[in-house]
């Protein structure tokens, strides 16, 4: 069935038209995309390096102090690194990035933190996870073989503090050396009794031979009198004259352990003297 369209009809949509058309001339009425909102200036913050009394005519960049441009470029660059290289490079070296291995394993999270304005705490949000990409396999190797070698640094720096601390306190003696007279006595009965041994073992050898001659030898003893370490510092020349220096001393051992007040003091002895081979016999200067 066709709608039958009346006089009426027509002459209201003529009407409409005719008010639209006349709107449009008369008001001015258009229609146009609205123009952006003019953004606000901005500039770009650097690092200077040096401060200059007076300010640039015109600042490429903002800083903390004020910086005549010195550099090569016609365009303004700021700054890549806040400290001056050590020593230049005049060309660019290709860094060979390492192998990336994808595997499959388990996405890792980690919480996200916030800033709170009140009293710029940390807040951990727990529904807050921010899901990071899994770590290659050999990056995570080399995260595995830095922390084993830091832990073996830390275990033989253990080591070496314990070792010094059980580090033992050693005394000195020369014959230039001024004991305490609690100490003096020890030193010179320890000389006596190795010069009298040393003088009832005398070197056949070297007497028959006509050897004689000087030495210098240092004598390390034990709190407990024992012996730790004999060692000639200055030779006399001849093996013969050596050897029984050291056979003396070890032949006169062991000592008298230290009294109580060289206890508190030190846990070991050195006693470094001069000992001559001589006609009348040995001898300590």
């Amino acid at each position: 069935m066709a709608v039958q369209v009346s006089d009426f009809d027509r002459f209201s949509f003529t009407l409409f038209m005719a008010v639209v058309v006349h709107a449009v001339v008369v008001l001015g009425i258009t229609f146009a995309p609205e123009l952006p909102s003019p953004s606000a200036q901005t500039m770009e913050i650097t690092l200077s390096q040096f401060e200059d009394e007076a300010a640039p005519d015109k600042a490429d960049f903002l800083a903390q102090t004020n910086q005549q441009g010195s550099g090569t470029e016609d365009e303004p660059l700021e700054m890549t690194s806040p400290q001056p290289a050590d020593s230049s490079q005049p060309e660019v070296v290709q860094v060979q990035p390492e192998p990336q291995t994808t595997t499959a394993s388990a996405p890792v999270y980690e919480r996200a933190v916030v800033d709170t304005l009140s009293a710029s705490r940390k807040v951990v949000q727990p529904d807050d996870l921010v899901e990071q990409e899994p770590l290659p396999r050999s990056e995570r190797r080399t995260l595995m073989e830095r922390s084993l070698e830091i832990a073996s640094l830390e275990a033989r720096f253990d080591a070496q503090q314990q070792a010094y601390a059980r580090k033992p306190r050693v005394m000195r003696v020369t014959a230039a050396s001024t004991l305490k007279s609690n100490n003096a006595w020890y030193v010179q009965d320890w000389v006596s009794k190795v010069t009298r041994i040393g003088n009832i073992n005398y070197p056949t050898e070297a007497r028959r031979a006509g050897i004689y001659g000087d030495l210098r030898m240092l004598v390390s003893i034990r709190k407990d009198g024992t012996i730790k370490e004999v060692a000639i510092l200055q030779s006399s020349g001849s093996s013969v004259l050596d050897d029984a220096a050291i056979r003396i001393v070890r032949m006169a051992a062991p000592f008298a352990p230290f009294p109580e007040a060289m206890r508190k003091e030190a846990d070991e002895l050195e006693i470094i003297r001069t000992w001559s081979f001589q006609k009348r016999g040995l001898s300590s200067g």
